[in-house]
């Protein structure tokens, strides 16, 4: 993608979609910007939101989609004439009936706004479906930007009553204070959780007291990073000495890769809920299965974001939107339903509840396949 940038200088980015499976309709999938962004990370990740789909069963496919790139390193008008051509590049690969776009790490509701404006142009007429996680103001839905987070706290409540646990005198760490943690964190503290450790990207802060999220949103939305953050209680950590604390609750809800063989012998807690995709290697995954650690699997325990991206979509489709009370009720039902399916599984079979997830979602899509048949 040929990009002419602000000083007057061409350069080229390099960016890909990855359809992954569409037998149970039109694909859906993110689309991330990252400087060590490559095709196998697209591919992993398209192939996870099939199985997250399924699982859920919603009636979507998997797909996902990224750019090259340092947004750091470009102006705003630049990241505009980037999403638009990579936009333009991919729009036969795209659409309503096809494949649906949304947010992921470093995109947000504005690059969604500018794909979907492109699509429209070149269809001559507005196609808000053609993504979620879009401004209210043309075919956003309330509720998106907080719903992996929401969508956590009610998986966590679900397990807390499952081993007979109060949540209010439980230990919980966080890593990652973007969309998802900051909304799990703010939710957990207004449920009068303990939150011990939490952290950014560049390290965290831990008070065996319990951290006032109230105090360090308004911290970091002011642009300070947590682990400048002091008072006479916290102590600032590194993102690996969180990891390892020792807690009820570790919510990894960063990116990609944090647990792994390396340090998954040093994780201290009861219960880890993926609050990423893929924070936990699948050898690191049988370490801590082998050490009785729980860990609820990204395409289970992050499913909010997904369930209303599908509620935004089909509000989209018949341009009738929906309150925040249907909206969280209704993520709250197919989260919980999921919930109930992968713990019986996993009891019935002497499974961990990522094998159990994926045999559920593995037989819903490949049952599909069987009544489809082949074509011709």
């Amino acid at each position: 993608m040929p990009i002419n940038m602000d000083d007057g200088s061409l350069k080229i980015f390099e960016g890909y979609r990855v359809h992954h499976s569409t037998l149970r309709g039109p694909a859906i999938g993110g689309v991330r910007y990252a400087a060590d962004l490559t095709l196998d990370d697209i591919k992993a990740l398209a192939f996870l939101m099939t199985f997250k789909t399924a699982l859920l069963g919603i009636p979507l496919g998997g797909s996902k989609g990224g750019i090259k790139v340092d947004v750091k390193k470009l102006s705003k008008k630049e990241l505009e004439k980037l999403t638009r051509r990579y936009t333009a590049e991919i729009i036969n690969l795209i659409g309503p009936d096809i494949d649906i776009l949304g947010p992921g790490l470093n995109t947000d509701e504005q690059t969604i706004a500018w794909m979907m404006d492109v699509y429209s142009m070149q269809k001559g007429r507005s196609v808000p479906s053609v993504g979620v996680g879009k401004p209210i103001e043309f075919g956003g839905t309330v509720g998106r930007k907080e719903a992996s987070g929401t969508g956590m706290f009610y998986i966590l409540q679900a397990l807390c009553d499952k081993l007979n646990f109060d949540k209010t005198s439980l230990d919980i760490v966080i890593q990652g204070f973007g969309n998802v943690g900051m909304v799990i964190a703010e939710t957990l503290y207004k449920n009068k959780c303990k939150i011990i450790a939490l952290s950014d990207t560049k390290g965290g802060i831990y008070s065996p007291e319990g951290l006032d999220i109230e105090k360090l949103i308004s911290w970091k939305l002011a642009g300070n990073f947590i682990k400048d953050y002091k008072d006479n209680s916290t102590k600032a950590i590194t993102n690996q000495e969180l990891l390892e604390l020792k807690c009820n609750f570790l919510i990894p809800a960063a990116i990609e890769n944090q647990i792994t063989s390396k340090n998954a012998d040093k994780i201290d807690c009861q219960i880890i809920l993926e609050g990423a995709d893929g924070p936990v290697t699948s050898q690191a995954d049988a370490i801590l299965n082998d050490k009785g650690i729980l860990v609820v699997p990204d395409i289970l325990a992050n499913g909010g974001a997904l369930c209303v991206s599908y509620f935004e979509y089909i509000q989209d489709v018949h341009s009738y939107f929906w309150k925040i009370d249907r909206v969280n009720r209704e993520m709250k039902n197919i989260l919980l339903e999921a919930f109930e399916r992968v713990w019986e599984l996993s009891k019935e079979r002497n499974v961990s509840l990522r094998n159990a997830a994926y045999m559920i979602a593995i037989d819903r899509v490949a049952k599909t396949h069987e009544l489809r048949g082949l074509f011709p």
